[in-house]
């Protein structure tokens, strides 16, 4: 029992100190970065409405920290927060969900996935900005809909695409096997081709969940709620409180961040084979 205790123990030690050597450098770019941002706008004299330090970034981080743990107290940049990331959520969901039922549906017959490439593309290559104005003029202006709208929009088609692929590039060895056993087509789908597809839809999904965070933001620079992050970010910027702005982006990062490493941590649990694979590779 003590043995196996120990053996545990070490394992964790090791695991640890492998985590730490792979994210020891990214670390230390950060801290790099940020003491070099200090010290320039010390030595170069940059105006704090041009560009803050980072340590008063900080510290109107952590008073709207406060606010926000204080009994009574309410924090408009936390209100804001959750809105946009509601937003965010909300519009993933629904493109990332339409964009893998979709290629389920186009991928069983390519004439389908053919017609439906084209307009992908189109539309994929489509600003952001040109959608704002129509999803505020259907939703209205402060309806989060509007917001989800333009984010569903962003990331369907990367997810359809990426799956239609996943989908379709199987091993021809393993479907004519499974073809040699009179396999009906929904045993394909569930057994061969859906397996052979979750690499391709995680990889959408990670690329999908800052896109997500993005298309809110900039979605709610055309207008919506006072507490939102992207009228938050304009009207501190319009009042000249450029280190409100700046935390406001700050926490734009940390739920992107954060997002992101939710949908790392789901293709994990998904898919364990698939990093081991990756690990032996």
């Amino acid at each position: 029992m003590a043995t196996a205790s120990v053996t545990q123990e070490r394992t964790w030690a090791a695991s640890a100190m492998s985590g730490l050597r792979y994210y020891l450098p990214t670390i230390l770019v950060a801290v790099g970065v940020l003491l070099i941002w200090e010290l320039a706008v010390i030595v170069f004299d940059i105006k704090q409405f041009l560009l803050p330090k980072p340590s008063v970034i900080l510290g109107e981080f952590l008073t709207e920290v406060r606010l926000f743990l204080m009994p009574g107290q309410t924090s408009l940049l936390f209100e804001a927060t959750g809105a946009t990331f509601r937003e965010a959520l909300g519009g993933f969901i629904i493109g990332c969900g339409a964009g893998v039922l979709v290629a389920l549906l186009t991928a069983r017959w390519t004439i389908l996935t053919e017609a439906a490439m084209p307009f992908a593309i189109a539309a994929n290559s489509v600003p952001i900005i040109a959608f704002a104005p129509i999803m505020n003029n259907w939703f209205g202006l402060t309806n989060p809909a509007s917001k989800m709208a333009i984010v569903a929009i962003i990331v369907f088609f990367p997810t359809m695409i990426n799956t239609v692929r996943g989908l379709t590039l199987v091993d021809a060895r393993q479907l004519e096997l499974m073809h040699s056993y009179a396999a009906s087509p929904f045993k394909i789908l569930f057994s061969l081709r859906i397996p052979n597809a979750l690499p391709y839809i995680f990889n959408a999904l990670r690329v999908a969940s800052p896109l997500s965070l993005i298309g809110a933001v900039v979605a709610e620079f055309f207008g919506g709620p006072r507490a939102t992050l992207g009228v938050f970010i304009t009207q501190e910027a319009s009042s000249f409180d450029f280190a409100r702005s700046w935390t406001a982006i700050l926490m734009a990062s940390l739920i992107g961040i954060s997002f992101y490493l939710v949908v790392l941590i789901g293709e994990r649990l998904a898919m364990p084979w698939y990093r081991e694979q990756h690990q032996q590779g």
